[in-house]
């Protein structure tokens, strides 16, 4: 757990090849996350439900931002947003 994720972090989110590796992008995530064991749930094995929760903290909606920038996460994953900051992605690998 990171205090506040950086410019570099954002910037590795942003750029992270989503479709090579979104499992790993996950783990990133987790990483540099503020208390990410209230912010972060993940289930499953081969395919993985993601929910993050921002806690209206901006370091997590920095981090959101910058998934949202990812070219193809948000376009391939998300599954739905909640009012107050609840994100949920069905992440798996593609073939």
């Amino acid at each position: 757990m990171k205090e506040y994720p950086d410019e570099s972090d954002l910037k590795q989110i942003r750029e992270w090849d989503a479709i090579k590796d979104p499992f790993g992008l996950i783990e990133f995530i987790e990483s540099v996350t503020w208390t990410p064991d209230w912010c972060i749930e993940i289930t499953g094995k081969r395919v993985k439900r993601f929910e993050f929760h921002t806690a209206g903290w901006s370091g997590n909606e920095d981090i959101i931002d910058a998934l949202r920038d990812n070219p193809l996460f948000f376009a391939i994953y998300w599954e739905k947003t909640h009012k107050g900051g609840h994100y949920y992605f069905k992440v798996h690998k593609l073939k």
